[in-house]
Order: C-alpha cells, then sequence, then structure tokens
C-alpha cells in the first residue's frame, strides 16, 4: 500500500510539473581550465539547457566562433532539435584565449522564448582546445517555485561552479531559512551524515545522475549502502529549497 501510495503521489507530481510553467532566472558561474590540447590556452565553450530527456531547450553562453564544429556534444544536441549552433538570446563571443570564471543565466524559456513546463532540467558544458571532442559536465537541477541554491561538482576543465534558480513568482520572508544555517556534517563522511537547520520539511538525496537514492523526513542521512562519491542533498523548507554537497569517503 505504501508503494503504490508513493508512485500515485509520484505521478501526482509529475502532472503539477508538466502544468505549472514558472518564471525566474538560472545564475550560472564556472572557472574553466585546460583539457590538455595542442590549442591551450585557447578554447572553445558551450553552456545550454536541456530537459529531462536530453532535448536541447536552449544555449545561453557559446565562446566558440569557426571552431564551433569541435564542440561536438552541443552541436549534436541542437542540430537534433532542428537549429544547429543556435544561440538566440545567449552570450557569444569568439575562441578564448585564456581560462577563466565564465557566467550566464537563463530565464526559463526555450530557443523561440516560450517559457518551458517546471520539472527537472539538465545544464551541459562543453570545452575543448583540441581538435576533438573535450571535455563536459552535466547538472541536474528543478525549475519550478521553490528557490534552489547548489554549488556545482568538479570535473575535469569545470571547477567552483554555482547554480541558482530564483522564481520570479516566489516571496522573501525575514524568518527564511539561509543557507548559512544549514549544517550537514561529518563531511566527508563514511555513510552515515547529521542535517541541522531549522523548519526541514523533507531531505531527499540523489547521485549526480539524479537518481533519488534516499527520501527521509529525519535529520540523519544513511547512504552506508551506497557508493563513495559525491551526492547531492535537497532540504526542503515551508518556502525554499537548498540544496548542498555531501562526499561519501
Amino acid at each position: 500500500m505504501i508503494k503504490k501510495a508513493f508512485f500515485v503521489s509520484a505521478f501526482c507530481l509529475n502532472i503539477f510539473l508538466l502544468s505549472a510553467q514558472t518564471s525566474g532566472n538560472l545564475s550560472v558561474s564556472v572557472t574553466t581550465s585546460t583539457t590538455g590540447g595542442k590549442y591551450a590556452p585557447r578554447n572553445v565553450l558551450a553552456i545550454w539547457v536541456q530537459d529531462s530527456t536530453g532535448r536541447f531547450v536552449k544555449t545561453l553562453l557559446a565562446y566558440a566562433g569557426d571552431r564551433k564544429t569541435h564542440l561536438n556534444i552541443w552541436e549534436a544536441s541542437s542540430t537534433t532539435a532542428g537549429s544547429a549552433f543556435n544561440t538566440v538570446d545567449a552570450i557569444t563571443g569568439a575562441t578564448q584565449s585564456s581560462h577563466g570564471t565564465r557566467t550566464c543565466k537563463w530565464d526559463g524559456t526555450d530557443r523561440n522564448r516560450k517559457l518551458v513546463a517546471d520539472g527537472r532540467y539538465v545544464l551541459m558544458m562543453e570545452l575543448t582546445d583540441k581538435n576533438s571532442t573535450g571535455n563536459y559536465a552535466t547538472f541536474n537541477f528543478i525549475k519550478g517555485k521553490d528557490s534552489q541554491n547548489l554549488v556545482l561538482a568538479n570535473f575535469p576543465s569545470f571547477s567552483y561552479g554555482s547554480l541558482k534558480w530564483t522564481p520570479s513568482t516566489s516571496g522573501t520572508n525575514p524568518e527564511t531559512l539561509e543557507p548559512s544555517d544549514l549544517v550537514i556534517y561529518p563531511n566527508p563522511g563514511t555513510g552515515l551524515f547529521q542535517v541541522k537547520g531549522i523548519d526541514i520539511n523533507q531531505i531527499v538525496v540523489t547521485d549526480f545522475a539524479g537518481k533519488v537514492i534516499l527520501i527521509s523526513r529525519q535529520s540523519v542521512i544513511n547512504i552506508s549502502d551506497h557508493p563513495s562519491g559525491i551526492y547531492v542533498v535537497m532540504i526542503k523548507t515551508d518556502l525554499e529549497s537548498f540544496y548542498r554537497k555531501i562526499i561519501k569517503e
């Protein structure tokens, strides 16, 4: 009965997410580094959004110029959508001569400037400094009525990243739990983590493929049976959701 109720709840949640269309802004920041190609430190870079099924939604940043054809994953994603290398509303520029912190934003719309449905989306990043595919990274996030703050895991060529979704329809409350009030310890840990905070309603733990591995209303996270690695913890309060990264040794 509990299992059946869970699937019914999940189905209802998916219907809600598909019908809602929350406007807002996604802010992205990441520091780039070389893939070890022969053209380094010169590099080309693309950042874009796909939906949960892998369909291209919109390019946020493209520093590519004539060498954009070496961004093979971005090319394949946008080409499959029928609009190769689409850069509507994106930050664009030529091949970069060095590395640094790159920032961009997404307004929740697709390449046709239509607001997309709420739900799970994937932030894609690709960089190369050679005449072939370089490094890429993927990060899952939820577009919806809840604010999100996510510290991105480090990947080759992409580090010190952050992602923040701010819905335009959400109000502000001076008593809302601030990120600094949330503590997860010990971190890194061997599998048992304690969450300390105020007014926590639910805790959801996912791996970096976006698979949910734990849903709890308790303040203890137990992922002892799962492999070592990096996991994302969503801590949900009455008004907002906050994200933290934990490392299982």
